[in-house]
């Protein structure tokens, strides 16, 4: 099938969490190669334009290598080769691990108790080579960074009560809120995220609420870009 044929989609009906499940009729390859053929970067509603061709590769982080999240680590665009370079030539190693995004990340908080939030378990990948990298870092008395909130959530997930990080893969469905101890990251670099979201949430764990809330004003005076393709802070 050429990449300008019609596709035809079927609905097998909707799942109780409002997503739909769908199948491609005639369709004899896979639904990632369809996807390659037929798709879209799905840029979120809030970029108020069409995606361009630019975005397969703007809309990604220089470090992605696998598939499966349902959308970019934002924290993890504002880092260029350039500056990956710069920081390895002031001797900080950087640790790679993966943590496929779900749907259920972005789905807003509606419950009146936030510890009643839940988020669906999501697959992650935290390899020896980057606990290893904790564990040295822990021993010169250097501090954890974690890269976005997806990497917060899988390093508090293989943390231990001694402040170790555990290699190994598996899911996580950690939803992060105030009170919560952090055990692995020591400074967190972050987007601007919606409010009423699971990752807001994690951000006023760490930082406090109140600390956040007059970020979050100062942002709105100065006129700051919010999410994706937006600023990002350090906190720490």
């Amino acid at each position: 099938m050429a990449p300008d044929a019609v596709v035809r989609i079927e609905s097998e009906g909707l799942e109780p969490d409002g997503r739909r499940r769908i199948s491609f009729p005639g369709w004899s390859g896979t639904p990632e190669s369809l996807l390659a053929a037929h798709g879209h970067v799905p840029l979120p509603p809030y970029v108020r334009r069409p995606d361009e061709a630019q975005d397969r590769e703007r809309y990604q982080t220089v470090y992605a290598r696998e598939e499966g999240s349902v959308a970019a680590p934002t924290a993890g665009l504002h880092f260029t080769p350039e500056l990956l370079a710069a920081l390895a030539a002031r001797g900080i190693e950087v640790a790679q691990i993966v943590l496929h995004v779900g749907p259920g990340t972005f789905r807003p908080v509606t419950v009146d108790d936030v510890a009643d939030h839940r988020v669906e378990a999501e697959p992650f990948d935290l390899p020896p080579a980057a606990a290893d990298a904790i564990r040295r870092t822990r021993d010169r008395g250097g501090r954890v960074v974690a890269v976005g909130t997806t990497v917060a959530r899988v390093l508090e997930t293989r943390a231990r009560d001694d402040e170790s990080v555990e290699a190994g893969e598996g899911s996580t469905d950690l939803v992060i809120v105030p009170g919560h101890r952090f055990r692995a990251v020591d400074a967190l670099v972050t987007n601007f995220h919606l409010p009423r979201s699971s990752l807001l949430l994690l951000v006023s764990a760490f930082a406090g609420r109140e600390r956040v809330l007059q970020a979050y004003r100062e942002a709105l005076g100065r006129g700051y870009r919010f999410y994706s393709y937006g600023d990002a802070m350090l906190i720490r």
